[in-house]
């Protein structure tokens, strides 16, 4: 589906969806009307019944949707080298001795961070006794997940905490943000051709007793206009666009710049590497793009309704690179590179792999088949290869960001 192509899903249009019982207990208890930012906590984070809450996400070319690291060991092996690169030079500027940490925020199924830190220790033997890995991880069923492959598999220390431990501790290391981002409640913002309004979602009776989820209108709290006003003041759009026509939509990340906030506090030295789907502003807040981003994901399916089977599917929506950006210098952060992921990837060596696998014996070609499959997806610009690879340094404040470049050796 492309990204111009988006359903209709707005007060103005909409369907309504079944609603399980658990999720209509959550409504009923807060009068029967939250907005949208609140239903898809719910729907992800519900410990209980929701998608990654309770530990129910299924990753993979065999679950709902596929990650970069679901497809096999090169992007973890590609990806370490340019971290080991970072961290190598943290080493060489920090205190003899001093430990590093690299962090996850977010680690899925924790293969990732496996992967990473055992390649990492193969190119730098040096980090062993100075590197520890510390996962952020809020959802219990997920945690279980991490913990239950990770625990005793690497030989470095291994800790999961929040963001507010590392906040009283902060760290001098690496955090990465591997599609977490896109992944936090957002707000739905609707023009109606007269005023913006909060996208909510309303518990109904279906006719027949049973429960069920519409989209409704609700107003736009000062606090919430006042930021998105503030926001595209500063990075230069308007809301909503010149030319938007009623039931317009888009989405706000509110959240993410609060989680990038967050993660600047906890980081006394370092780099912060976002990896997600992400448009510039000028792309993402275009009256062409009249829907927004907002994506549900179930069996490889792009769905149409994001508040169909609440619980059992991901739900997901683009970042703004400029918004970001903008966020992250409010918290202290200097952003560096934006870079496509296949264009990361193949300053990284991926090229080179591919060429390797010409030199595997003829008994190997089914391996080497799917790996170059698996490669070729890493790069496809349609699909994975468009991820955005954002940089942003936590340094002293008269260093730049010139050294700390993708694909390039420190």
């Amino acid at each position: 589906m492309g990204l111009l192509q988006r359903w209709a899903f707005s007060p103005m249009n909409s369907s309504d969806a079944a609603c399980p019982a658990w999720l209509a207990h959550h409504l009923q208890q807060a009068g029967g009307v939250v907005p949208f930012s609140c239903f898809m906590d719910w729907a992800l984070n519900d410990p209980g019944h929701g998608y990654y809450g309770s530990g129910q996400a299924r990753i993979g070319v065999e679950g709902d949707f596929v990650t970069s690291p679901s497809l096999g060991p090169d992007f973890a092996s590609l990806l370490a080298v340019q971290l080991g690169q970072w961290l190598s030079r943290l080493m060489a500027e920090s205190p003899p001795g001093a430990p590093l940490s690299l962090v996850e925020c977010g680690p899925g199924s924790g293969q990732l961070a496996l992967d990473l830190v055992r390649e990492l220790l193969v190119l730098h033997p040096d980090l062993a006794g100075r590197l520890d890995l510390r996962l952020i991880e809020l959802n219990p069923g997920m945690r279980e997940r991490q913990q239950s492959l990770l625990e005793g598999a690497l030989p470095i220390p291994v800790q999961w905490c929040s963001l507010d431990d590392l906040k009283r501790a902060p760290v001098r290391g690496i955090v990465l943000a591997h599609e977490l981002l896109d992944a936090l409640p957002v707000e739905r913002l609707i023009w109606s051709g007269e005023g913006l309004f909060r996208q909510g979602v309303k518990l109904l009776d279906s006719g027949d007793g049973t429960p069920a989820l519409t989209g409704v209108s609700m107003p736009l709290p000062d606090d919430l206009r006042a930021e998105a006003q503030g926001m595209a003041e500063a990075c230069g759009f308007s809301l909503p666009p010149l030319g938007a026509a009623a039931g317009w939509t888009t989405e706000w990340h509110g959240d993410a710049f609060r989680c990038i906030d967050q993660i600047a506090s906890g980081l006394s030295h370092g780099l912060v590497l976002v990896i997600d789907y992400a448009l510039e502003a000028r792309r993402y807040y275009t009256a062409r793009r009249d829907q927004g981003t907002l994506m549900a994901y179930r069996h490889q399916q792009c769905g149409e309704d994001p508040l169909a089977k609440a619980g059992q599917q991901d739900l997901t929506a683009h970042l703004c690179i400029d918004t970001l950006q903008v966020a992250a210098r409010r918290s202290g952060l200097s952003p560096g590179q934006v870079m496509r992921q296949g264009e990361a990837l193949l300053a990284l060596g991926l090229a080179e792999r591919l060429h390797g696998l010409q030199q595997l014996a003829p008994g190997d070609l089914p391996q080497a088949l799917q790996r170059r499959e698996a490669l070729l997806r890493l790069v496809d610009p349609v699909c994975l290869g468009e991820f955005r690879w954002l940089t942003f340094l936590h340094t002293d404040a008269d260093e730049t960001t010139d050294g700390w470049v993708i694909g390039v050796a420190c």
